[in-house]
Formats: structure tokens, sequence, C-alpha cells
């Protein structure tokens, strides 16, 4: 169900019947209808709905917005009659609708019929995939790895809600050259830690847990790998490393309330011939040429400043290479849309990859890339750079030890991706008001109580229908107008694929019912009035709760 989404229609098609009515009877005239809304007002004295027809048929028509508007609104009184309690004209033309109170009275009994499905829309054919994290297995999970996850998953719990059909992958960068440095780092620090010499290599992976991987190592294999051939050693100790990096990104994603679909290795892109094929495609679509030994993509045909390497002249593939082959296997295996979650530092890679979708065949709107940016945490009012344990970057299990799963996933979605982060530590872990989350969790666990003390009273939440709404006062009904909200909120906000509009709609919701909460008593003498609030407390639970899940946030019944 989607109350606002059905009336904006329905008023939609009565606008659009009176405009034709109107130009009929030579009211005003116009070639065209143009692109118009109906809209919910920033101000509640202009009505449920208003809608700016008129203003923009000024110029078609010669004629005032206002003349227009009063000619339109004669119409609609009788297209809209017993739906719409008044019509009026304001300002220079809106046309305001305001609803009869029994239309916000009727809804209780739908949110209540739907529980956990309230909000929800009906299922789509549109197959989407989500892809998110997708780190390197070469350490550990940072504060970029951690808003992405949070990004992704919710985008992905989001998108399901709104009634798509949706798979979450995680792409293992198991091949190239960060897979060979990382042999090569492991193979110093194994021989590094038994006594034998070694040379670190330049560029090679120095972080505590590389250490910590390779201390596991001989911790089982003791000096075992120290007589095989360096070649053999770095790959051995390379198998036994990646095993140990996924099985903590897997556990340390698991702890961060995300599970995927899909774990897909970009090794096996290059061991099933798919790189090469890939490759052979666009040769044979004309956008692939050889200069000094390499195989090279003609971007500049697409705009790019320069063209890219695909084949390296010694035969070995290029990571852009390889990344063209696994976004040809993603629409291949039948998603009609790709959603990619990447860093900001990936800026200059988006239009590259979408230029070779278009060069393989595919449609590059069916491409969508969001940027993540950077992640600031603070302490105190200080900027924190290394963690306390390893003296490195602070990884996403040592937050989520600190501050909990919900306060680190709901302060990752509070902001647009693309705006940058400053994440307060000490705020996320107060269990006080000032806490976004505790807020909006504290509010579910707060209807909880009434709830038992209901109970406790003998108190039962009485049937929806036997109900009289009527007795609600002006804060009351707003507080379920904000519930009402919810299914178009879900709906505009997988349409701008913007979860950050949940987190903003919970704490617009909690802080509605902790201001009523504030000014009224539940359980009372008044049984009427009782009854009424006990219903208008559990549809603003049920939305709560509903919400809270989409971003993977848990709603307690106590705090």
């Amino acid at each position: 169900m989607n109350p606002i989404r059905e009336i904006q229609c329905h008023i939609r098609q009565a606008v659009l019947q009176a405009a034709q009515t109107c130009r009929e009877a030579g009211h005003f005239s116009f070639e065209e209808i143009p692109d118009f809304v109906v809209e919910v007002p920033n101000q509640s004295e202009h009505g449920d709905f208003a809608c700016n027809l008129a203003m923009l048929f000024a110029k078609q028509a010669r004629m005032s917005p206002r003349k227009i508007a009063e000619y339109l609104v004669q119409e609609l009184s009788s297209l809209l009659s017993g739906s719409v309690e008044k019509i009026d004209v304001a300002g220079a033309g809106f046309i305001n609708f305001y609803l009869p109170s029994s239309w916000l009275e009727n809804l209780p009994a739908q949110i209540l019929a739907c529980g956990e499905n309230y909000g929800k829309n009906e299922p789509r054919p549109e197959k989407i995939q989500v892809e998110f994290v997708s780190a390197n297995p070469t350490g550990n999970l940072h504060m970029g790895n951690a808003r992405g996850g949070a990004l992704g998953d919710s985008l992905a719990n989001l998108l399901r809600f709104d009634g798509y059909q949706v798979e979450k992958e995680y792409y293992i960068n198991d091949a190239g050259n960060q897979i060979t440095v990382l042999g090569q780092s492991l193979e110093m620090r194994y021989k590094e830690l038994l006594g034998e010499p070694f040379e670190f290599p330049e560029n090679g992976y120095a972080g505590q847990d590389i250490v910590d991987t390779v201390q596991h190592i001989i911790q089982t294999h003791g000096r075992e790998f120290l007589s095989l051939p360096p070649e053999e050693m770095r790959e051995k100790l390379t198998k036994i490393a990646l095993k140990e990096k996924l099985t903590y990104i897997k556990q340390t994603l698991a702890d961060f309330g995300i599970s995927y679909d899909c774990w897909f290795s970009e090794s096996s892109l290059h061991t099933s011939g798919k790189v090469k094929e890939t490759v052979e495609v666009l040769r044979q679509r004309g956008y692939v040429y050889e200069s000094e030994g390499a195989l090279w993509l003609k971007a500049t045909a697409f705009g790019e400043e320069k063209d890219e390497v695909l084949i390296r002249a010694n035969g070995i593939p290029t990571y852009f290479a390889s990344d063209i082959a696994y976004h040809c296997n993603k629409f291949e295996r039948g998603f009609d849309r790709i959603i990619n979650i990447w860093g900001a530092d990936h800026h200059g890679h988006v239009a590259r990859m979408k230029n070779a979708m278009a060069a393989i065949g595919y449609d590059p709107e069916r491409l969508t890339i969001l940027l993540i940016q950077l992640v600031r945490l603070y302490r105190g009012g200080e900027i924190v750079r290394m963690s306390k344990r390893t003296g490195t970057t602070v990884s996403l299990d040592e937050l989520i030890e600190e501050v909990g799963r919900d306060a680190a996933r709901f302060f990752f979605i509070m902001r647009s991706p693309d705006s940058h982060l400053d994440f307060d530590l000490e705020l996320a872990r107060k269990q006080s008001q000032e806490n976004p989350v505790y807020y909006v969790q504290y509010a579910h666990a707060r209807i909880c109580s009434i709830f038992r003390q209901a109970a406790a009273a003998g108190a039962e939440i009485p049937s929806p229908e036997n109900v009289r709404f009527a007795v609600l006062d002006e804060e009351e009904r707003a507080l379920l107008h904000k519930v009402v909200e919810f299914p178009e909120e879900i709906r505009t906000a997988a349409e701008a694929l913007a979860p950050h509009r949940i987190a903003r709609y919970l704490q617009e919701l909690a802080g509605s019912f902790h201001s009523f909460y504030n000014h009224h008593r539940v359980l009372s003498d008044q049984k009427e009035l009782q009854d009424a609030r006990l219903v208008l407390l559990a549809c603003v639970r049920v939305t709560l709760k509903n919400a809270l899940e989409i971003l993977g946030v848990r709603a307690p019944e106590h705090m």
C-alpha cells in the first residue's frame, strides 16, 4: 500500500481531465500539457497536496496563472467530489487540495494488516545486482570499506523492499599485481620470522595483519616451506593467506550485518578464458589494436583522453581487461541493472568502464556507479588516525567493537555517499538522545514499554476498525500522517538510490513520536482516547521496525 502515491495519482488524473475539459469549453487553449507535479506542500496550511499546472500553462494559454487555476478548480470540484474536502487557489496560481479527515482515519487498519510488509512495493520483474566493498584480500577492512558496506547493504535492502529482485555480490580480487606483491610480502615476512636472510619488497604490504598471518602459518607449518623453490613457496603462502583473509572479511562483514548472495573470484575470469574472450569481442567490434607488442582499447573513440592497455606486451592482461570481462559476465548473468559502489579515488575509472560497456554493446545506462567520499574518525574533538591495537589505520572490526554494529551502520548511512563523513566515536557510544541511532531505537523501545504497561493493566491493542480516530488532536494526527508517508519515502529513496533518506525519515518519525510522548498520556481512564493512541503507536512501531531493518539496524524492545 502507498496511500500518498494513490491519492497523488487520483488527483493527477483529475487535473489532466479538468485541463482537457477546460480546453473543450473554450476557457483557455494549449497545445500540450506540460510536465506538472502534484506534491505534498512544505507547509500544512497549504493543503495536503498542491499542483503547479496553472503556472506552467500561462505562456501557452496567454492568461494569468490564477485565472487558469480558477477554471481548473471549477472542473476539479466535481471530479474530486467525495475524495477531496476542499480545493482552493493560492498565491499566483497554485492549486491546493485538502483531504477529508476520514482519509487518514481509514489507514491504521491497512497499516497494521500489512505489518512487516508495510511500505513494501509489489514485486517487479527487474533484476538488479549490487556489488560493494570488494576490498583486496591483502589487509584489514578500513573505514572506506565500512561506509561502502553500510551503503551497499542498505541500498540492496531498500531495493528489495521496493519490489526489485536484488543480488548482493563481493568481487574477490585474487589475481593480478596485488596478489603477486602479497606473495612477495609473505615470503619475506616468513623468512624474517624464521631468522632467515630477507629483503622486503619496496612496495610490499607492511601491515601488522601480514605479520599476524605469517605467524599463524608458522604455528601450523613451521619451517616446511623454506625448502621449496621461491615461486612454489610464495604460491603456498599466498593460498593460505588468501583463505585466512577471506575468512576474516566474511566474518567481519557478518558481524556488521552483511551477507552476500555471491562471492565472485577474479581469478576465475582468467582460468575460464573469459578475459581473452572479452578482448577478442572488442577486437571484432573494431575497438582493439596492437602497438608496441601490447593490445590497446580505443578509448579515445568514446571521448577519453588516451587509449588503454588491455593485454601487456608480456601477454599478461591488465586489471582493466579483467574488470571489463567481469562486467560483461554480470550482464550475461541476466541482470537488468548493475550498481557498483566504489571509493571516490576511482572517479576516473567510472567513464572508462561505462565506455567499455558501450564498446562491447551493452547500454552503459544500465551500469550505475556510486562513489563514496572519505570518512574521518573523531574522538574528543581530535581526529583518530591510528589504531591503538596495531598502530595502523582503524579497522572495521575495531570500530564494531568500540561503538557496536547498529551505531556504526546508522552513522555511515546518515549522510549522502557523495559527502564527506565525520564519524564521532564518542557520540556513537552515547546512550542519550544526542545519539541519532539511540534516539530512533529508543522510540521503538519506548513504545514496546508502553505496550507492556498496557498489558499489565489489562489493556489490549484494539482492532483499528473499532477505534474512533477523530479524538486525536493535531499533533497526534501529524504523527499518523508521518507514518503514512513511509511507503512513498521508500519509493522515492529507491528511485534515487538514496538509503540515507530512510535514516533521515527515521529521525523525523522518532522526533514526532518523542514529542507526542512528552505531551500525551497513552494509558488513561478515557478508553476511547486510549484505544486511539494505542493503535497509533502500533502503527509507529511497525514503521520504525521496518525502516530500521532496511538499514540493517536492530529495533530493540528494551533499552
